[in-house]
């Protein structure tokens, strides 16, 4: 955990107590380490570009805040996108469009006019009638757009069945035989170039070896294809630890991406989130209440589902203790401490009126009362980003810690803003 320690019995982001934060900002609140962002970007770029021309696209989707954003853009970090709206938050946070690669399976000519019109580095295209709608508006503004074609390898990653996105039945990407024909075809668009190769085949993928298959597969299909192709973007997807999980270094996947791109003489685009964004963010909430029955124990806090869908989407697990306590867990998140108090099995449940608003079962606590904090880890991916005002709950605030600093990256909402764009 980059940027998170306990000292003391208390949890520190960078040198500051999250306590002492969540005091003076509220709860519940994102916290996220600005170091603990670039260390992680810094990590990936040195592993892959000590073996091939790499440019490395930030995931926007996954926490896309425009201080984070811009952070990364001044460490010259690229971009991925999935929307228009994402590309006006990268050129709002100071992004250079011509290191960004926007893939999204139905693009509207909205999107596509205004990527084209920012000079964006390429679209991933997804379909032959996509390709064909921005052959005609790039040529309609007097543009060629470059392209890739976004493969479907039909590759398992062995992930979960709603973040899988390389197998044959999944909406994403173009199948091997459909894309030959594509590419037979491509003299008849006369405003596209097709300057790469797409494949994206899922995310958390923990293993190398769904990437090798991938990759190989890719390069045979590119020495069927036109040589005006440059790059090989492999998309994203690495692992992540969130408990016990055996995650590859950086290293160990880049041997078996960039070696072989390398090899073929491209250069490569990888489009990393998660595993840039995932352990530089928690999620803190304060306990409203403590409730034993016969069989059970609950500590519901005031951080729900709709700050944190992960556990009730996914059925995610993200290790989850006390901002303040004398007990320390045994955690490969936290290796240095361990466990040997009084703990207590007990679920973690939020506000929400669902039954599946809870953070984890039986999991063995610290005792808690009202008031304590509990910090919700590896929060950092797919949290925020995801958050919404279910129930008419104000989404929480957004806190960047750099060093002995701290600044509100996003305001807390208020039940003014819950209601502020609609009409009686």
């Amino acid at each position: 955990m980059i940027g998170f320690t306990y000292q003391n019995d208390e949890l520190f982001c960078e040198d500051l107590a999250v306590n002492e934060i969540v005091e003076k900002v509220g709860s519940p609140a994102y916290i996220y380490s600005k170091k603990a962002f670039l260390d992680r970007y810094n990590m990936l770029q040195q592993a892959f570009s000590a073996i091939v021309d790499t440019t490395v696209c930030y995931s926007v989707k996954c926490c896309s805040n425009i201080n984070i954003l811009r952070e990364l853009a001044q460490a010259g970090c690229g971009f991925d996108i999935v929307s228009g709206g994402e590309l006006f938050r990268v050129i709002k946070a100071g992004g250079d469009p011509s290191k960004v690669a926007f893939a999204g399976v139905a693009k509207t000519d909205v999107e596509i006019k205004y990527a084209l019109e920012q000079g964006i580095m390429l679209f991933n295209v997804e379909s032959e009638q996509e390709l064909e709608n921005i052959n005609r508006l790039a040529g309609e503004m007097g543009k060629v757009a470059p392209v890739a074609l976004r493969i479907n390898p039909d590759v398992d990653a062995k992930t979960h069945a709603k973040t899988t996105t390389g197998k044959k039945e999944n909406k994403f990407g173009i199948e091997f035989a459909y894309a030959m024909q594509v590419v037979s075809r491509l003299s008849s668009f006369k405003n596209v170039v097709l300057k790469g190769i797409d494949v994206h085949i899922g995310s958390p993928v923990n293993s190398t070896e769904p990437y090798a298959e991938a990759v190989d597969r890719v390069l045979n299909f590119i020495k069927t294809c036109p040589d005006t192709i440059e790059y090989v973007d492999t998309g994203g997807g690495f692992g992540l630890l969130y408990n016990e999980e055996n995650v590859p270094a950086f290293e160990e996947y880049a041997k078996v991406i960039a070696g072989p791109v390398k090899a073929a003489g491209k250069k490569l685009i990888i489009e990393p989130g998660r595993s840039i964004a995932g352990n530089a963010g928690i999620l803190v909430g304060e306990v409203q209440y403590v409730k034993k029955t016969g069989v059970k124990t609950f500590y519901k806090i005031d951080a729900g589902m709709n700050d944190l869908i992960r556990p009730a989407m996914y059925d995610a697990y993200h290790f989850i203790w006390p901002v303040k306590s004398e007990e320390m867990p045994d955690c490969k998140l936290f290796p240095e401490v361990e466990g040997d108090g009084l703990l207590m099995p007990a679920d973690v449940v939020g506000p929400i009126c669902e039954s599946s608003d809870v953070f984890c079962k039986g999991r063995l606590l610290p005792e808690l009362e009202r008031g304590d904090k509990i910090a919700i880890f590896s929060a950092g991916a797919y949290g925020f980003a995801m958050s919404s005002s279910y129930n008419s709950h104000p989404r929480s605030c957004e806190v960047l810690v750099d060093g002995s600093e701290y600044k509100v990256i996003r305001k807390r909402e208020t039940w003014e803003d819950l209601v502020a764009a609609e009409e009686l």
